[in-house]
């Protein structure tokens, strides 16, 4: 029997803030050893990168990845930065390499993306008013919308913690306005579609947005009103998946807790209705493996579930465990 070919996978790495820590994690990340098939390029300032890294070896730290044995793709820093600090020049080089990485992408260069945490407050100070990462990368692919959605393999067993958010970088009393029930329907379509590649009947939860789910009316009633309703058409519709909801978002996280940590078989996938509904409970159980994807793109868009943590850059302590999970994603299914 002929045996089978690795599979081969192109993924470019946009490096994020050079104020935060994406190089330390990026380079720690890749130290830990490419999988078979894997090949990366690097998006940044070459120099800056060779300089974080000498920085971070005469702090003791070893566990780096050395910048010169990948591909690179050059974009030189205009103006020094100041690890820790937000700038216009740190968000306008942070906001260029992921437009770089991206038409890497889209060209056919790479296969996947996988971007390091940006600073909002910095792509604002350049000019670049977009909520996130997400935002800017559905425009450069000609996409109305791209889908956030984190996932995160359980440490004991198989199961994936997958968690979608309806709404993502928006003022919490904007989200009442922003829901509809095409919305919820629509990114159940795209929840479905991810937990079918792993389980052709998945079991999907939907989070209430009241406290208790409304009590009937009581605390609140869109999910009396529209909520209810319109989860009984896309069931009608999807009769194969089993859905739960729209439950009391306090408790529906509890049975994810408890398959954490290999105590049975959670859902294949939650719907949460705003940011740090689903944020709080992924971070929680999840903080070090969870990883950021971007769903509704013509390509696969992969990152930690971590920030630019401007606090402990530069000092050799940040932890690489997300982004070597994002880049084990981005091989994995890109």
């Amino acid at each position: 029997m002929t045996p089978s070919k690795p599979r081969r996978r192109r993924i470019a790495i946009a490096l994020g803030d050079p104020a935060g820590i994406g190089a330390e994690v990026t380079l720690r990340a890749l130290a830990r050893g490419a999988a078979e098939g894997l090949e990366v390029t690097l998006v940044g300032c070459r120099r800056w990168l060779e300089r974080s890294q000498r920085g971070l070896w005469e702090r003791g730290i070893r566990d780096l990845a050395d910048p010169a044995t990948f591909q690179g793709l050059d974009l030189p820093l205009q103006e020094p930065i100041e690890p820790g600090r937000s700038s216009a020049a740190a968000g306008a080089a942070s906001f260029a390499w992921l437009t770089a990485a991206t038409r890497l992408v889209l060209d056919g260069t790479c296969d996947a993306l996988v971007t390091a945490p940006i600073a909002k407050s910095s792509w604002h100070a350049a000019g670049h008013r977009y909520p996130g990462q997400t935002e800017r990368l559905a425009e450069l692919a000609g996409v109305p919308a791209a889908s956030m959605l984190f996932t995160a393999r359980a440490p004991v067993g198989d199961w994936r913690l997958n968690t979608l958010l309806a709404t993502t970088h928006i003022p919490l009393a904007e989200v009442p306005q922003r829901l509809t029930a095409d919305l919820l329907c629509h990114k159940l379509d795209v929840l479905l579609a991810f937990c079918q590649r792993f389980r052709e009947r998945p079991r999907l939860v939907v989070a209430g947005l009241n406290p208790h789910a409304g009590e009937a009316g009581q605390l609140g009633r869109e999910e009396r009103d529209w909520l209810e309703p319109a989860l009984g058409r896309w069931q009608g519709a999807h009769p194969e998946v089993r859905l739960e909801g729209p439950l009391p978002p306090d408790s529906c996280w509890l049975e994810a807790a408890t398959a954490w940590r290999g105590q049975g078989q959670g859902p294949d996938g939650y719907l949460a209705l705003y940011h740090d509904q689903g944020l709080i409970p992924v971070k929680l159980l999840a903080f070090d493996a969870a990883v950021n994807t971007s769903l509704g793109l013509p390509f696969l868009r992969t990152s930690p579930d971590h920030g630019t943590a401007f606090d402990i850059a530069g000092r050799g302590i940040a932890r690489a465990d997300s982004m070597a999970a994002a880049i084990e994603t981005a091989y994995q299914l890109g």
